[in-house]
């Protein structure tokens, strides 16, 4: 991802804030991708996860049926068409860590991520022109990190993960020079960007919060 901040124009703008703002720059998931952690806290982070990232239609499917850019229409419905296999790969986790550890404020909890994932149905149905396509461009290069951290909770739970079939950081790069050809958009795609990634933060620092919690029972 750093050698990707450093290309110049909108995609420059997106991969640096995605390096600089993204998982990657959170303690959560390097310890989670290490492996050594806790079967409880993966079981947790996948039933966060796919309350926020594993309902359908989902933030790729509502910016497809916003249409607030129309030459990005195609490469949204791939997209969508590829999140549809993490989308499947989360619920076999979900069934395969079983409930949900038992952690105080769980009703809380709950309510924090129903909140993220309404926050993320706004910002993909933005009229705003480039908001929705940077929140897209933001999950998918952010997945990757996230995508880690499925891995090491499918080798505890002896779920075999599925290809990585996203779009690569080429193909992103390429449909995001072609979108942001004005001032405007492209300071709409890195507030979309911005706001997904700050999501995906609060939820980082929810899963600690809770593992915290537990940690202390």
């Amino acid at each position: 991802m750093a050698r990707l901040a450093r290309n110049d124009g909108s995609w420059g703008v997106i991969a640096s804030i995605a390096a600089n703002d993204g998982s990657a720059a959170h303690e959560i998931p390097r310890k989670l991708a290490a492996r050594d952690v806790v079967a409880r806290d993966f079981s947790d982070t996948v039933h966060a996860l796919c309350m926020l990232h594993g309902q359908q239609p989902g933030l790729i499917e509502h910016a497809l049926r916003r249409n607030a850019q129309p030459l990005a229409q195609d490469w949204l419905r791939e997209a969508s068409e590829a999140f549809t296999v993490e989308r499947h790969y989360l619920a076999q986790l979900v069934a395969a860590a079983g409930h949900a550890p038992s952690t105080p404020g769980q009703a809380e909890s709950e309510a924090a991520i129903i909140g993220q994932h309404h926050a993320l149905e706004m910002l993909a149905q933005s009229e705003r022109a480039g908001c929705a396509t940077g929140a897209v461009v933001a999950l998918l290069l952010d997945w990757t990190v996230i995508r880690r951290t499925l891995d090491a909770a499918a080798e505890r739970f002896g779920v075999t993960p599925p290809p990585l079939v996203l779009p690569i950081d080429a193909e992103i790069e390429t449909m995001v020079m072609s979108l942001g050809g004005s001032p405007g958009v492209e300071r709409a795609m890195a507030f979309g960007a911005q706001q997904l990634l700050a999501q995906h933060r609060g939820l980082w620092n929810l899963l600690d919060a809770r593992a915290s919690a537990r940690g202390r029972l």
